[in-house]
């Protein structure tokens, strides 16, 4: 069930963490995407960087692939000249292939810019940013 692309105008930085729980619970993978610039950067948990929308889409549809409950609860907001950090920390609650129930949770932080239409969209995401220890 693909939300409508106008339905997916984050307004504010704090839009882009509640369009990204919408997405996921609509299983809408292109909307989650549409949420990107198009050349972010979405860390994973190794520390590894993938860039750009090819490249993140394998990673958001496993987010997509069953149906899953995402809760985003924004810690912390800084905003700057078009610019926002946020720091989120999330659950999330799906199912595996066999029915068991999983459980996953982290401390995000997001880079989101404000694009020249006004609506903000994610240009880094660290989904476990605060989880890893600083080297």
């Amino acid at each position: 069930m693909a939300m409508r692309r106008g339905d997916l105008f984050a307004r504010t930085p704090e839009d882009c963490d509640r369009l990204f729980a919408q997405c996921v619970k609509a299983r809408d993978l292109d909307g989650l995407i549409a949420l990107y610039v198009p050349k972010d950067q979405l860390i994973e948990r190794d520390g590894s960087v993938r860039t750009g929308h090819d490249s993140i889409r394998g990673i958001l549809a496993s987010l997509t692939a069953a149906l899953t409950v995402l809760d985003m609860n924004i810690v912390r907001v800084h905003e700057a000249n078009g610019v926002a950090v946020l720091h989120n920390d999330w659950r999330l609650r799906t199912m595996s292939g066999d029915e068991t129930p999983i459980e996953r949770a982290g401390h995000a932080i997001e880079i989101v810019q404000r694009q020249p239409d006004d609506r903000w969209l994610f240009a880094i995401d660290d989904p476990f940013g605060s989880d890893r220890t600083c080297r």
